[in-house]
Parts: structure tokens; C-alpha cells; sequence
């Protein structure tokens, strides 16, 4: 029986991107929302001679919200742990001890069977080289200012941070990232950011922007004002469930995928080449100091990226 574009992405998935060996066990943990190619990556990793399990949960609340206990521990017993769920399981605790433990594992949220068939389909190779790159220019930079046409002037601190590099190839142990992927990003040192940041492109738990942008004003390190309608209020709903910290500005990150396309798909949306994305929320991921269990990205269409001074985008368009 032929592959169909599904399996076929599902196997790149598999055997590209994690470099799961014949012998390396897969677990899939899904649920109601993206069971469809939860199954397809378990059927594929049998397919590809795996020992594999598949799990279907129920769908979580939000963003960075923890699985139950029992799927956590089961995530430290496998080589290679892949995660298409609704709702982010990155920013988990669960994630992070499975990773901790040598797992590789890969999390796809919000997954469409288009964004798994149109982002699976790139150059991996080219956009790793293109990330790891990134990676070597955010570390050498102190502060990083964005603008953009929309009204976007905000610097960021990333002094002595360490740039992540979600490159795609996750071979050695203990790596992981998103999938589809490419970018690279870097939680701003607490406190530092300033200015304005305008969301054209989309929202994580918003969707695309379309012609009205929310427009959030950063001071020391917090978003303190967000305007911009009816989108704006239901942002500001989202964050004032978790206090504070929810407003923290968490990461500043570059996409590098040329094959994503803005679809309102923060999966996708945050790897579109030619965008960069701010976050607000949780950054212990990233090597920062605020946990709490949201992280929501916000894209910037257009935008001009100085590293202490130098273009490394403009309008868009990256130099590097």
C-alpha cells in the first residue's frame, strides 16, 4: 500500500528529525483534539520496525498545562517520546525530567494534518545550518532592539543567556523541540525589556490577527498595557488567570523555517521565516527564572532585528 503525504511526514519525523534507531522504543501521547496524527506517528513507528505505545489523553486547559502523573512517569521509560496534542506540553514539568532523564522528545501542539504535511516537507539539514547559525549571534549579544511598521520599538537584555536552537535534527540524548520547527530563541534576562511590541501576525490561544494587531506596551520586564479590541480583552482574560508573572516577557525568538506559512497556527506560525516572535509567561525552559504554567508567543510580521547595533533583519528579510 503506498504512503500517503501523512505517513510520509510521519516517517520523517521518525527517522530525519528524532534519529530513532531500530531498536529505540516511541511513545505517542495525543489526544481527542489531534488523535488523527498522533495515530499516524504510531502507526508509522511500527511501520519503521519500533516497539511503540500510543496514548490518547484528555485535552488539556491551557498551554504548558502538566499531563497526569501517570503519562509523566511513562515518559522517562522510552527512547523517543513524540507529543501531538491541542495544547502545548513544551513548557511542562513533565517534559523537562523526560529530557533530564536523556528522552528525546518532540512536541507538536496544535498540529494540523496540513502544517504536519507542509512542515515536515522542508530542508532540514539547511535549516539547522541557518539556526545554529542564529544560535552563535545571540550569544555574542548583549542587547537586541525589534521594530517594525506596526509600531513595534522594544529592546531586550539576552546578556549571558543561552540561545536554544530548535534545529530539527534531535539525535543526541536528551534533545527535543517542536515539530514541524526552525527557530532560534532565547529567554531576555528578567526586568530588561522595554518598549512597545505590536502582534500582527498571530497569538498563541488568539489565532491570526487579520486587521485589527494587539499592541502591548513593556516596562522592566513586564507587558503592563495591551490594547487593540476585542483580540486585546481576550488576552488580557487568558493572563489575568495567572497573575503577574503570566505578563513576564519570556522569550524573544526568530523563525527560520522557509517552508512555514502563517496559518494562525502558533506551531507553525512562530517557525515562519522572516517573522520573530516575543512570548509572555513562563521561561524556565529557556534557562529563566519564571515558572508558571503559560506561555503564549506573539508574531511579527515585517520586523528589523539590530544585535547590539548591527541588522541581522531587515524588514523581514534575514542577513544571515
Amino acid at each position: 500500500m503506498a504512503l500517503t503525504k501523512l505517513d510520509k511526514a510521519a516517517q520523517i519525523a521518525i527517522r530525519d528529525c528524532m534519529g530513532t534507531k531500530k531498536k529505540e522504543s516511541v511513545l505517542v501521547i495525543t489526544d481527542n483534539k489531534t488523535n488523527e496524527i498522533g495515530y499516524a506517528l504510531y502507526n508509522n513507528a511500527i511501520k519503521l520496525g519500533h516497539e511503540a505505545l500510543f496514548i490518547e489523553m484528555k485535552e488539556r486547559g491551557m498551554h504548558g498545562e502538566e499531563p497526569p502523573d501517570y503519562i509523566a512517569e511513562l515518559m522517562k521509560k522510552f527512547n523517543v517520546v513524540l507529543c501531538p496534542t491541542a495544547k502545548s506540553l513544551t513548557h511542562t514539568d513533565a517534559r523537562r525530567n523526560a529530557s533530564a532523564q536523556g528522552v528525546r522528545v518532540a512536541t507538536f501542539p496544535g498540529i494540523t494534518k496540513d502544517i504536519m504535511i507542509r512542515g515536515l516537507g522542508a530542508d532540514y539539514k539547511k535549516i539547522a545550518e541557518r539556526t545554529l547559525k542564529l544560535k552563535k549571534k545571540f550569544e555574542k549579544t548583549k542587547i537586541v532592539r525589534v521594530t517594525a511598521p506596526n509600531g513595534t520599538d522594544i529592546t531586550m537584555d539576552i546578556s549571558g543567556r543561552k540561545a536554544i536552537p530548535s534545529k530539527g535534527l534531535f539525535h543526541k540524548k536528551g534533545e527535543g523541540g517542536n515539530l514541524p520547527t526552525g527557530e532560534t530563541f532565547a529567554a531576555p534576562i528578567e526586568g530588561t525589556s522595554n518598549g512597545v511590541f505590536v502582534v500582527d501576525g498571530s497569538m498563541s490561544g488568539i489565532g491570526m490577527m487579520g486587521d485589527r494587531s494587539i499592541r502591548i506596551e513593556v516596562v522592566n520586564g513586564f507587558a503592563t498595557k495591551i490594547s487593540g479590541g476585542p483580540k486585546a480583552k481576550k488576552l488580557i482574560g487568558i493572563l489575568d488567570k495567572y497573575g503577574r508573572n503570566a505578563r513576564s516577557i519570556a522569550e524573544f525568538g526568530v523563525g527560520t523555517n522557509d517552508k512555514a506559512r502563517l496559518s494562525g497556527n502558533l506551531l507553525e506560525d512562530e517557525k515562519v521565516m522572516g517573522t520573530v516572535h516575543i512570548a509572555l509567561g513562563n521561561n524556565i525552559t529557556m534557562g529563566g527564572n519564571v515558572n508558571v504554567p503559560i506561555h503564549l508567543d506573539g508574531v511579527i510580521k515585517k520586523p528589523t532585528v539590530y544585535f547590539d547595533g548591527q541588522v541581522i533583519m531587515n524588514n523581514g528579510k534575514l542577513l544571515i
